[in-house]
């Protein structure tokens, strides 16, 4: 009897520590490659990296994750809670998200699916990747003109340089409005855009739906742009 009741206890243990309360947002997955190892599901809280949940990987290379997500927005797949080593950046939101990705290349070119707003950065990163690219050449480009001592192409380099990141703020001016009805919209002009001129983030502000304007998200770009009005007042 003692048996039993001592198997039975033991059983209801193993249910327990094994079950998981699930949020509202599920992410799953496959690391192929990955043979040891805990894998972090992560976001920013205030100024601070904070863990939502976790788990330790021994011989399987697939994953579940959840938190509860009351507005749409970025989360981190790290390493031993480490982003200076291996980060895997994506937009969260509710529902099943599923990422999968390589070991060797891990957070460079992720398979995600089931996240809207991840679409629409995946569409930005594409165009924004070439920007970044000409920039990179644009810095090669000077480098080499100061250590010939080529006033005139330095000159010429630092106005491409001008020119091009006028191009790359139009685009994602044009682009956060096209997607108005994305929390991905506000969250552009806060991380691409915080250093352009006020109109810009005003005209991309005013585009936002209800909806997104809500977000967290929303209310920040919000509170940048007042902030911004009141110490040009």
């Amino acid at each position: 009897m003692k048996k039993a009741v001592f198997t039975f206890i033991l059983a209801s243990l193993v249910v327990a520590c094994s079950s998981k309360k699930e949020g509202n947002m599920i992410v799953k997955g496959q690391i192929k490659g990955l043979k040891k190892g805990t894998l972090y599901l992560q976001k920013m809280k205030d100024t601070a990296l904070v863990t939502v949940d976790s788990i330790a990987l021994l011989g399987n290379d697939t994953f579940v994750l959840s938190d509860n997500i009351e507005s749409p927005e970025m989360y981190y797949l790290t390493f031993n809670g480490n982003t200076n080593d291996k980060r895997l950046l994506f937009f969260g939101e509710k529902g099943e998200i599923t990422i999968n990705d390589k070991i060797e290349e891990f957070g460079f070119k992720p398979e995600i699916k089931g996240s809207k707003n991840q679409e629409v950065m995946d569409k930005f990163q594409e165009v924004d990747t070439k920007f970044t690219n000409q920039r990179l050449d644009l810095i090669k480009k000077e480098f080499e003109a100061k250590q010939a001592n080529n006033e005139e192409l330095i000159k010429q380099v630092e106005e491409d340089f001008k020119k091009m990141v006028r191009r790359k703020f139009l685009f994602t001016t044009n682009f956060a409005i096209a997607n108005a009805d994305s929390e991905a919209a506000p969250y552009i002009a806060l991380t691409q855009l915080y250093d352009a001129n006020i109109k810009l983030l005003d005209t991309i502000n005013n585009s936002l739906s209800d909806k997104v304007k809500a977000s967290d998200y929303g209310k920040r770009l919000q509170k940048f742009v007042d902030d911004i009005k009141k110490k040009e007042n």
